[in-house]
């Protein structure tokens, strides 16, 4: 049986919200901890790229992050840190406009970065920045599923409805998992969530999903100041309990089986052959050959998809990242070999 970890398929969380200030941050960073506290292996992305915050969050002393890593100064395994249980972090820059003002090209060139980590990763959640900004747009869409961090005030619903309105509209993401932060009571962020329903069932044709509701508790605050986060250093607080609650439910989100037709992270996991395992009659599955080695034939059928309502330009990208997935299958077959 072939075992190598970079085919192992990983869950891509995007965690936004349309308004600043929301507790993005803090729910990115507890809801991995908690998932690493459950034996996950768990890297958290400070994907706002022009203010990041996690390692100051952390107290971590971060020498290179990601302007060096665009730059071509080091890779991005290189600049990978070590959070609060294991936890892995990709730290951002801060303060350097230059990063908030990022391609599309390079947002797509960092997306695709994420396969070159040699490290085993169950999930990967990408902490973003507020707004609707090019960078925003495209690392929710690069995911698998996206939490929108809400908080009981008039602005934060109505920035929410339009960051959900602008990826639903124009970026095809009509799912949204709804995270009420900062409540009193269970009651109010339930409340919450319906104030939002009734904007989105009566403008959007969206779906979405209340999954956590995390209450104000006095030991968020005392965690910062600990540069620490509350389910690490206070794991029986309210709030700590929260987000255990929270990571449980994650921990039951499906993975897709297949690409969804536009570029995301880890795209090549969701593409690569079935894991090579003993047929039973003394052959593996790695000496019948992969699905790859079958004559060419149209991407739907490779993929078991329509691709009738691709793009030009996407159905490209698919072929392209089909074509790197075939080279990694070959190497990593031809070093299984050697070794054997």
């Amino acid at each position: 049986m072939v075992s190598n970890f970079k085919w192992r398929r990983v869950k891509v969380i995007t965690v936004t919200g349309g308004k600043g200030g929301v507790g993005k941050s803090s729910v990115s960073l507890n809801l991995a901890v908690a998932l690493c506290q459950m034996g996950k292996h768990v890297m958290l992305f400070d994907a706002d790229l022009g203010l990041a915050n996690i390692d100051v969050m952390l107290g971590l002393k971060v020498r290179k992050n990601l302007a060096h890593v665009l730059k071509g100064e080091c890779s991005l395994q290189e600049i990978i840190q070590d959070g609060p249980q294991g936890l892995r972090i990709v730290p951002a820059a801060s303060g350097l406009k230059e990063m908030a003002g990022l391609s599309v090209d390079q947002h797509a060139g960092l997306i695709r970065a994420f396969s070159t980590i040699e490290e085993p990763i169950d999930f990967l959640i990408v902490d973003t920045a507020a707004g609707i900004s090019d960078m925003v747009l495209s690392f929710c869409r690069a995911a698998q599923d996206v939490i929108m961090v809400v908080c009981n005030e008039s602005t934060s619903v109505a920035d929410a409805y339009a960051q959900m309105k602008v990826l639903s509209n124009d970026y095809g993401v009509t799912k949204f998992r709804i995270v009420a932060n900062q409540v009193h009571s269970l009651e109010e962020g339930k409340f919450m969530f319906k104030k939002l329903v009734t904007l989105t069932d009566k403008f959007l044709d969206v779906a979405l999903e209340l999954c956590a509701c995390i209450p104000i508790d006095i030991n968020m605050r005392k965690a910062i100041r600990q540069r620490t986060c509350v389910v690490d250093a206070f794991p029986q607080a309210p709030a700590a309990r929260a987000f255990k609650s929270f990571a449980r439910r994650v921990l039951n989100w499906p993975i897709p089986d297949i690409p969804g037709g536009y570029l995301e992270f880890f795209v090549e996991n969701l593409i690569r052959p079935d894991s090579y395992e003993d047929s039973g009659d003394g052959t593996s599955d790695r000496a019948l050959g992969s699905r790859f080695d079958a004559p060419p034939q149209p991407i739907g059928k490779i993929l078991g998809m329509d691709t009738s309502v691709l793009s030009e330009a996407q159905l490209l990208d698919l072929q392209q990242e089909i074509e790197a997935s075939r080279k990694l299958i070959d190497s990593d077959f031809d070093e299984s070999s050697k070794g054997s």
